[in-house]
């Protein structure tokens, strides 16, 4: 008989966890204790708007592997969108400037040494300062690891890792930023063409996800919290033995049975006592307009020198990103709506008034603080225990908060259960 793996969580990690254990021949049974999958990378009806909403917007890379083995698995590959070239539009809020930055497919940052595909203004030379940050050292800051803070830094370089990484550059961990960077911008434009899903994050990663899993034979139990983990026998031979469920019959393991906690780092503190994890976030808010963009509109547009930080364009919706909105969760939504609708409308070369239908989708605890201080407490995949693996953005992906860092520990907590190469 197969062997058996519960995953806990339904987010993105934990469904990538499912389905990478199915992939591999384990029987599957996933729990999740809200009555919807998805975690922070869903979509609901909005009954105000008549439309459906993401709880979040949430950047994706062609580069991204990941991401894009996950999307082939479950035979979803065709639900994101974006431009067959890395070009990203960029609006200044403050002088109404527009451009686009091209980047060349090849390695070879070429297109540095075009003064239509780099930011107006700039010398090729201008972009060499900023290599140092690919090698960033352990513990320090982007602001502390980038000397130069020129044209360059302020139109590009710091609204898109402050978009990435969901922290401003003056306390965001130059460790991650380095990370990213490595896995995107150093294999050349084909890694970055911006992605967005098309119809939705449901669309394209919880619902195809989902019916995979169930044509595949698992089990899958929404409403179902877990409120305890049992573990049983002694030093190297302890283990994983039992889950207990609010409102239900504890769940007994066999030896061979394996679990993967893929759970918000504060669950899987409650859980597991003596985990140490993140415990610092950051906000995004988010501004849906029910609006369609002008034809031709690219679907992302990044926003320097204003209150938001980036636009993305899908039919019906404009969805507008504000990061790091910790000092934004107090203003009053109608307010925060207006003052974005003033920066959206010229980028988007949309009338100022009347203002289109609005909703704010603010989550104060979007993600784990990209800081340096929290990059070291986070956990590694394995765990004292040989049947029980930690997945979750949260973990130690090398990655910010992202789906890509998601999906990838998910596989990498799979892959750590039913790969024996990997035992310890």
């Amino acid at each position: 008989m197969s062997r058996r793996v519960v995953v806990v969580g339904a987010g993105v990690a934990g469904l990538a966890a499912a389905v990478e254990a199915q992939r591999r021949g384990a029987r599957v049974a996933l729990h999740e204790a809200e009555q919807h999958a998805g975690g922070r990378c869903r979509s609901f009806f909005d009954d105000k708007l008549g439309v459906t909403l993401d709880n979040g917007a949430h950047l994706l890379l062609s580069g991204n592997q990941s991401t894009m083995a996950y999307l082939r698995a479950i035979g979803a590959t065709d639900t994101l969108i974006g431009p067959t070239q890395a070009d990203y539009p960029f609006f200044d809020v403050a002088s109404s400037g527009a451009w686009i930055i091209r980047m060349s497919s090849g390695r070879l940052p070429r297109w540095i040494f075009d003064a239509d595909a780099r930011v107006p203004g700039t010398q090729p030379a201008d972009y060499l300062s900023f290599l140092p940050l690919f090698w960033a050292k352990q513990g320090r800051t982007v602001d502390e690891s980038v000397r130069r803070k020129d044209r360059v830094w302020h139109l590009l370089v710091r609204p898109l890792l402050r978009t990435m990484l969901n922290a401003d550059p003056s306390e965001a961990s130059a460790e991650l930023a380095a990370g990213l960077l490595r896995e995107t911008v150093a294999q050349g434009g084909q890694a970055c063409r911006p992605l967005v899903a098309r119809s939705g994050l449901s669309h394209a990663f919880v619902e195809p996800a989902l019916r995979h899993l169930q044509y595949g034979g698992a089990e899958i139990r929404l409403g179902s919290r877990v409120t305890r983990i049992g573990v049983s026998g002694t030093d190297s031979a302890e283990r994983v033995s039992s889950l207990a469920f609010e409102g239900a019959e504890p769940l007994e393991l066999a030896p061979g049975d394996g679990v993967v906690l893929a759970v918000p780092p504060g669950a899987a503190r409650s859980l597991v006592p003596e985990l140490i994890a993140p415990d610092a976030s950051r906000a995004i808010v988010t501004v849906h307009f029910a609006v369609d963009a002008p034809a031709g509109c690219a679907p992302l547009t990044c926003l320097v020198n204003g209150v938001a930080d980036w636009i993305c364009a899908v039919p019906g919706r404009i969805s507008v990103t504000l990061a790091s909105a910790g000092a934004r969760l107090a203003t009053p939504h109608e307010t925060l709506a207006q003052a974005v609708w003033q920066e959206t409308a010229p980028a988007m070369r949309l009338p100022a008034a009347p203002m289109p239908p609005w909703q704010v989708v603010a989550d104060a605890h979007a993600t784990f603080a990209a800081v340096p201080a929290q990059e070291g407490l986070r956990a590694a995949t394995r765990t004292r225990w040989r049947n029980f693996m930690l997945a979750g953005d949260w973990t130690a992906t090398g990655l910010p908060a992202t789906i890509e860092g998601a999906i990838r520990s998910g596989q990498k907590a799979a892959e750590a259960l039913l790969n024996p190469s990997m035992e310890r």
